[in-house]
């Protein structure tokens, strides 16, 4: 089961159709330069403003009552009558898929050792030149084919932030780069794109490409005014904490989409199972 912290708390994985009702509001004509190719505009669905979320990257189950928006791994299914986002690790190499990676585009210290999030036992992906940004988009782009063809509305690309965990061996623009080449082929898949996270970067969301954002820990660590600036009130939080929770409603609980969840992001019959909303 994926599982993974970006700076502080941050966690992440990955969603299928939506009513038609539900949708209307939410399509909108998305204009953006997508990087280095300049892909065309292009007209994607929006996750629908202050819609009920539910943050399923642990796994499926049935969504509670009020939810409209959820968010699922790429190796699970889309909600039936929801929007959908796909979660995918983009950035950084689930424990048990090392051997699925060409070993040179494992990122490598100066002593020839990986770099790993020693949070999570998870090699960080070599995107430090336009080559092996394209050889690991390449593969990326499999698993975004994979969350069109199931019929998820959207992609989360999660770990936008490795860099801060790459003994500055990645940049920022490393970073910005790549997500890049994976919204020019979301868009060509019809699907929408999230930030996830990583608010120091949100000056250069259009530039990436990106539609709206997936934000953990808004609340508690004082993000929310800013990501719903940068996207126009679409954005999806989830915080792990009852205080962060608690900020998050009061100053962003009529506007945006928050809920609380359990640090596991467990299924709900499991006795950690977490869930409220504002």
């Amino acid at each position: 089961m994926p599982a993974s912290h970006a700076h502080r708390l941050r966690r992440r994985w990955a969603v299928a159709s939506v009513a038609a009702a539900a949708v209307a509001a939410a399509v909108v004509a998305v204009s953006l330069s997508n990087g280095a190719n300049g892909a065309d505009a292009s007209e994607v669905a929006l996750p629908p403003v202050h819609g009920g979320f539910d943050y399923q990257i642990g796994g499926e189950y049935t969504p509670p009552k009020g939810v409209d928006i959820v968010s699922r791994d790429r190796a699970d299914s889309p909600a039936d009558g929801l929007y959908n986002i796909c979660y995918v690790n983009a950035f950084q190499v689930q424990p048990g898929e090392r051997k699925q990676w060409p070993d040179d585009l494992l990122l490598r210290d100066k002593n020839g050792d990986l770099v790993i999030d020693e949070d999570w036992n998870e090699p960080l992906l070599d995107i430090g030149t336009a080559k092996k940004r394209e050889r690991v988009a390449d593969k990326v782009n499999t698993w975004i084919d994979g969350c069109a063809d199931k019929g998820f509305d959207a992609i989360e690309p999660d770990n936008y932030d490795s860099y801060e965990r790459s003994q500055d061996l990645l940049t920022p623009n490393d970073a910005k780069a790549f997500i890049a080449l994976l919204s020019e082929h979301a868009h060509a898949q019809g699907l929408a794109i999230g930030q996830k996270n990583t608010a120091e970067l949100l000056s250069g969301r259009k530039a990436a490409g990106l539609d709206f954002a997936v934000v953990e820990e808004c609340g508690q660590y004082d993000e929310c005014d800013a990501f719903a600036k940068a996207y126009d009130d679409h954005v999806v939080v989830v915080e792990y904490g009852e205080e962060g929770f608690a900020k998050a409603c009061e100053g962003w609980g009529d506007r945006l989409s928050v809920v609380l969840r359990d640090v596991d992001v467990s299924t709900d019959d499991s006795e950690d199972y977490v869930r409220e909303t504002c």
